[in-house]
């Protein structure tokens, strides 16, 4: 399958902070989350795949463009929904959808009607007295009926209270569902990654850890009870407290424990967020 965007070796450096170099494809059909510690980069990525921000060195294709090229074209196939929303403070909900509509083939105003009254949200009020939950729900019910075929979401469930977090989820994954489409977003949300996400890629301090398929990662990974702990390394050994020892490698671990005569009591799967924090740490 060929990807929707394709970043090579991307590198940037921002003052004393160095991001990359990143390698990573995106493919139609998939939800990526880029995740990481505070400050790792995840968003200047993101902006560096929409040509917001010059690379220092690799290579962005998007639809087989280069961001940085003359031929811009591949624009109207992304949408991009940043943390903030400049310049958007003086106009009202109703005045940002008359601007932004018309600049999109695939406008769906039977979408917004529907997210502006699902969210509860006052279209008459200048956005920038709104509060910011409210303000990310509009941005958003002015991203989805876009219908371009790649969304890229920073934090898009910041700031919002919890029914409206999973409403939100609700409605990407319909969005989702209704075309060949591909989603990369940032959360540091974990039920976000575990209803959206199908792969994560990995950053820690502006370096990259991994690009995982996210159900393979979470089989991936299981904590130990043992009747003993052994005084070696274990095959696959993550963390080990007491008795017990997580692995990421679970042939490996369970045979060392049978040729070394030690038990196994119990055995349980790491919830997502916990092999997240391994993976950083």
């Amino acid at each position: 399958m060929i990807p929707w965007i394709e970043l090579t070796q991307v590198n940037k450096q921002i003052d004393d902070f160095r991001l990359g170099p990143v390698s990573l494809t995106i493919e139609p059909g998939t939800i990526t989350a880029l995740v990481g510690n505070n400050g790792s980069g995840k968003s200047s990525l993101l902006k560096l795949i929409m040509n917001l921000a010059n690379m220092d060195g690799g290579d962005i294709q998007v639809f087989g463009k280069p961001v940085g090229g003359e031929d811009e074209s591949w624009k109207r196939h992304v949408t991009f929904l940043p943390q903030a929303s400049v310049g958007w403070n003086a106009y009202t909900g109703n005045d940002l959808k008359k601007l932004i509509a018309p600049l999109y083939a695939k406008w769906d105003d039977v979408l917004f009607e529907h997210m502006i009254h699902l969210l509860d949200i006052p279209l008459d009020k200048r956005f920038g007295k709104l509060s910011p939950g409210m303000q990310q729900k509009l941005s958003l019910s002015l991203a989805l009926p876009r219908h371009t075929d790649i969304l890229i979401l920073d934090e898009p469930t910041a700031s919002l209270d919890i029914p409206s977090k999973n409403l939100v989820m609700d409605l990407l994954v319909d969005w989702m569902e209704r075309e060949d489409r591909a989603i990369i977003l940032t959360t540091h949300q974990p039920e976000s990654l575990r209803k959206l996400a199908d792969y994560l890629f990995l950053i820690k301090d502006g370096q990259a850890i991994g690009h995982y398929e996210k159900d393979q990662l979470v089989s991936g990974f299981r904590r130990y009870w043992l009747t003993e702990m052994p005084a070696d390394v274990v095959p696959g050994e993550r963390s080990r407290s007491g008795r017990q020892l997580v692995s990421d490698n679970l042939d490996g671990t369970e045979k060392y424990c049978a040729e070394h005569g030690i038990g196994i009591v119990d055995d349980k799967a790491l919830e997502l967020e916990e092999i997240i924090s391994l993976l950083l740490a």
